[in-house]
């Protein structure tokens, strides 16, 4: 093993360095918690626990106990649009997390936050523009998210058409996000200029990803011709899997019964929290799936550490 991690370099974040360049997504509503996140950070990785939907409890405990499975780099994806953001934030701040990644949405605000305590935020962007403002504003890196990511999208843009101009743009570490599975896209994506790479799909079909076995076994029936691309009441569209309430928020509104005010802003055309918890809990009917354009080309659930040997091997034989 560790000579095949001689190929692939560090990933440095301000001060914290993960062994392999290698992120795991943060996957909400609560795919990844602490045992993921744990699990890839002892393979040298960076784990992020999915805050999105938690309360300041929950999120507390998720860190803490992951705090207790690793000694590796920890940290939160949290959506911008919750309306709660800010204290979510300050949260895993106070809790002492290794970095905060931000997407959904934009914040100029959520700088300030990190800056007192030098907690890294690295904030999602998928343009030349939002990566020179946020380095400007004090982002201690961004990932760069292209159209083949999962769950909420910036832009219809390949991810390797937006990784030249941007790591040209800007001196901060860039992370690529958007259809890596294997190693071959890796070295691809750090030849490109990334200095790392995070994965979603790939480790949400893994036996640690906390979601039910009927979740995972949908992710492995998906057939290319299933993704699709919904409008997520967030404002941004979405890719998911199709099912039969994809369909239907397709094609009408489904508006929420009872509203817990989660979003700063709502279009209310469907309830995406409890519809996303729907689907975490095992519910694929009446559940939104989230997932990366490609999850077809899973065909195994695997332990995070066989993933991760999987990786290198594939990173040995990479061109």
């Amino acid at each position: 093993m560790e000579g095949l991690r001689l190929k692939l370099p560090e990933l440095r974040i301000g001060d914290k360095v993960a062994k392999l360049p290698i992120v795991q997504g943060g996957m909400a509503i609560r795919l990844s918690t602490a045992r993921l996140a744990a699990a890839v950070a002892n393979q040298g990785g960076i784990g992020l626990i999915a805050a999105s939907g938690m309360s300041n409890d929950e999120l507390r405990y998720e860190i803490r106990m992951a705090r207790s499975l690793t000694k590796g780099v920890i940290g939160i994806n949290i959506m911008v649009a919750a309306r709660k953001f800010s204290e979510i934030v300050k949260t895993a701040i106070d809790e002492g997390i290794d970095l905060v990644v931000a997407g959904a949405g934009f914040s100029r605000d959520m700088f300030g936050l990190g800056k007192e305590s030098g907690t890294p935020i690295v904030p999602i962007v998928s343009s030349v523009k939002l990566a020179k403002i946020s380095e400007k504003l004090g982002a201690t890196a961004i990932v760069v998210e292209g159209k083949e990511a999962g769950g909420h999208l910036g832009t219809d843009v390949s991810v390797r058409n937006l990784i030249p101009d941007i790591r040209a743009a800007v001196k901060i570490p860039v992370i690529a996000a958007g259809g890596a599975l294997h190693g071959q896209d890796v070295v691809d994506l750090l030849k490109m200029g990334a200095n790392g790479v995070q994965m979603g799909s790939r480790f949400a079909s893994s036996e640690e990803a906390n979601s039910a076995p009927m979740l995972k076994e949908f992710y492995l029936k998906s057939k290319a011709e299933d993704i699709v691309v919904i409008h997520s009441p967030v404002g941004l569209p979405g890719r998911a899997v199709r099912n039969p309430f994809a369909e239907r928020i397709m094609k009408e509104n489904v508006p929420p019964t009872r509203c817990d005010n989660c979003l700063k802003e709502c279009k209310h055309n469907f309830c995406i929290i409890r519809s996303l918890i729907r689907a975490q809990q095992g519910d694929v009917d009446t559940g939104l799936v989230f997932t990366g354009e490609y999850i077809s080309r899973i065909k195994e659930i695997l332990p995070v550490k066989e993933i991760f040997r999987r990786l290198m091997a594939e990173v040995e034989v990479a061109t």
